[in-house]
């Protein structure tokens, strides 16, 4: 099981005198939320105990209809780091993630899942692994999948080639390589803002480190400290396609796959031309995308029956 963390910590103090909502912090972590009263709590917990203090929590809370908002106004009276926002309707997860980001003060930007668990250090040594490296754009931890019950039932291997120089080599990578969980990496918020924010159409998370890994490289810290929670009510475990997108956002609700998987290439495409690449860079990445379309996406997606 995942160690436990302590259910409290005391109010956080300001730096000197200074109002601690006008000092930026190095670290935004935005925590969408939607009906996570299950898991939200522990959450809460884990980052509030990171060994990694110059942070600021923003939850925005998705119009939630359980307990989730008393959890979280009560987690926000006792720590000055914790700014609550309540969505006045349910405007989907995908726009609820794009809000935390631009609610974000920090130089850097990290999501984080309301039912997923942080290891003490993982915040501090991926801000370390960014320092360290100023050429890349993420940094994130091997992680391990755990259960309801906090239990380890996987740990996950990364084969990803995301630390190559070579964007091209980078994105095939992630292409053609299955393996880690970087939506949740530490990124740099300028980077974070340069990209496009994210969709909602099939695969749309992985679109985005895709784009991401077209801007810079990514650092891997070599120690399990993010576990990600696998149980029926999480947003990738909905079923059908439609049903995932119409969850990112509810404009979704209705749209076949074809327009879902359409926007999903489309949306490689857009992000290969605004990337920052020379144009042999361009070509090559264009032609991985080309490689990959042979390999028959439609039918290993689901989208052709």
């Amino acid at each position: 099981m995942v160690e436990p963390v302590a259910r409290s910590r005391p109010r956080a103090r300001s730096r000197g005198s200074e109002d601690p909502m006008t000092t930026a912090p190095r670290l935004s972590v935005g925590l969408p939320v939607y009906n996570g009263e299950n898991y939200v709590a522990e959450a809460i917990d884990n980052l509030l105990a990171q060994t990694f203090t110059d942070f600021e929590l923003i939850i925005s809370d998705n119009a939630s209809t359980d307990g989730t908002q008393e959890i979280c106004e009560k987690y926000a009276a006792k720590d000055e780091r914790i700014r609550y926002l309540r969505q006045p309707r349910n405007i989907g997860a995908a726009p609820n993630h794009n809000f935390v980001v631009q609610a974000a003060r920090g130089e850097f930007v990290k999501w984080a899942a309301h039912d997923d668990l942080f290891a003490p250090e993982l915040l501090a040594k991926c801000v370390q692994a960014l320092d360290r490296h100023p050429e890349a754009v993420l940094a994130h931890s091997y992680m391990a999948i755990v259960d309801e019950r906090g239990e380890v039932i996987e740990n996950y291997d990364y084969g990803l080639d995301t630390d190559s120089p070579d964007a091209a080599v980078r994105f095939r990578s992630l292409m053609f390589t299955e393996g880690g969980d970087d939506f949740y990496g530490v990124i740099r918020t300028s980077v974070m803002r340069r990209i496009a924010p994210h969709d909602s159409y099939h695969n749309a998370g992985r679109k985005l480190v895709g784009e991401l890994a077209l801007h810079g490289t990514f650092v891997q810290v070599p120690e399990v400290m993010f576990f990600r929670r696998e149980h029926p009510g999480r947003g990738d475990n909905l079923g059908s396609v439609q049903k995932v997108c119409a969850n990112l956002d509810p404009r979704r609700t209705g749209q076949s796959k074809a327009r879902l998987f359409a926007e999903y290439l489309a949306g490689y495409v857009t992000a290969i031309r605004r990337a920052p690449l020379s144009s042999s860079e361009r070509l090559r990445c264009y032609g991985v995308l080309g490689e990959w379309l042979g390999g028959k996406p439609l039918r290993k997606a689901g989208l052709l029956s």
